[in-house]
């Protein structure tokens, strides 16, 4: 044991006979063009257009479901009540895919 600690004590010795590690310069931070809101809506539809639609497609059934329902057609509206959540879980599946692309594409 008397033997190991003056090889400690040389290897801390050498360290700090190196000086200091150089300072560590921050590399600089990518900039990006300002995006206004039709910009930004214009790039993500063309990236993933089957959102869009999806909702669309929502709005267009809800709105005809809604319509269906005011003028007592309480058959029409619940058709269209349901395909309104067929509507709404294709625009899921939809956002989910362009998710799912989205992370693939940037790994590689």
């Amino acid at each position: 044991r008397g033997l190991r600690q003056p090889e400690r004590a040389a290897v801390v010795t050498l360290a700090m006979a190196a000086g200091p590690p150089p300072p560590v310069e921050p590399s600089p931070l990518p900039t990006f063009a300002e995006e206004g809101f039709g910009e930004k809506f214009l790039r993500k539809t063309r990236e993933n257009p089957l959102v869009p639609l999806g909702c669309l497609c929502t709005v267009g059934v809800l709105a005809y479901g809604l319509i269906s329902f005011r003028k007592g057609n309480t058959r029409r509206s619940q058709l269209m009540m349901r395909a309104r959540v067929v509507a709404q879980g294709f625009t899921f599946a939809a956002l989910l895919g362009g998710m799912v692309a989205t992370a693939i594409k940037s790994r590689q």
